[in-house]
């Protein structure tokens, strides 16, 4: 199992230093050590204080905004870990100390709540959305139909496609899904490259390895990505079985910095940043 990966700050403060008699004579090292005792207290006691939140990797950008936001907001700091929702539900079954988990499908909140170890069912916050993506130069076309994948796989066009592994991601289940609707899945299962999440999945649909893959769009719009290729917006019917419903829980280990973060999440300025990203918001579902 590979580690999640993180994001958060702790910037140490700078002191001024002034060695003492004591150091006179002493050892280089010495006053190494208390350069590093001076230089880890102040982010040792951030840290503590920081709560640890895990994430589904199509929250990469969206969330790690909204973060800096509630710091900017509150003066308190957030410690975000991203990966793969089915990952994250067995660590947090494991004693993983998270305080908030935000799953890119919500049955693995009702999962966690049924052992309880969360505080409730949770909310849900988004409905998550995929793409047909192809980096520059690839000589896939994209469209909503996928009529061109389908004559790229079977003209040999596509040798490598990326998905997230459907084992343990949600949006790699929504991609085999979507690949299964349009008969391809048997035929594209050998030129498959497999993410370990939905981030990293992006990673090799952008990279240019591969000739295209089948990622989130709350990664595709945001700048980074985008400017690395095109996409087209896959439609909910390819992939109905897999709905993507997003939903977050406070675990039993929420302290207050979490539970203000869990409502600053649920506020109309982090819909708003939800919206932007791609995401449907709950009360819109009906309509799409």
């Amino acid at each position: 199992m590979k580690r999640p990966q993180h994001s958060g700050r702790c910037v140490p403060q700078a002191v001024p230093l002034r060695f003492s008699p004591f150091f006179r004579g002493k050892s280089l090292a010495a006053a190494v050590l208390l350069l590093a005792l001076v230089l880890a207290a102040p982010c040792s006691s951030l840290a503590a204080d920081a709560p640890p939140v895990a994430a589904a990797a199509d929250l990469k950008f969206a969330l790690t905004e909204l973060a800096e936001h509630f710091t900017r907001d509150t003066g308190r700091e957030i410690r975000l870990s991203f990966g793969s929702s089915g990952n994250f539900t067995t660590q947090i079954e494991n004693g993983a100390p998270f305080q908030i988990f935000l799953s890119a499908d919500e049955q693995y909140i009702f999962r966690l709540a049924a052992k309880n170890l969360t505080q409730d069912q949770g909310t849900l916050y988004a409905i998550g959305r995929i793409v047909l993506f192809a980096p520059h130069g690839s000589p896939l076309r994209v469209d909503e139909a996928m009529a061109d994948l389908k004559a790229a796989v079977g003209d040999g066009r596509i040798k490598r496609f990326a998905i997230a592994n459907p084992e343990h991601a949600p949006y790699g289940r929504a991609a085999r899904a979507a690949l299964q609707a349009m008969g391809l899945w048997s035929s594209m299962e050998t030129r498959l490259v497999l993410g370990e999440n939905a981030s990293q999945a992006t990673q090799f649909a952008t990279s240019g390895s591969c000739q295209g893959g089948i990622i989130p769009l709350s990664l595709s719009k945001a700048p980074e990505v985008a400017k690395l290729g095109i996409f087209a917006l896959i439609p909910t019917d390819r992939h109905a079985g897999e709905p993507l419903r997003q939903r977050m829980v406070l675990l039993n280990t929420a302290g207050e910095t979490a539970r203000a973060f869990y409502q600053y999440l649920q506020a109309p300025h982090a819909r708003e940043v939800f919206s932007r990203y791609g995401f449907v918001l709950p009360e819109e579902d009906a309509s799409r």
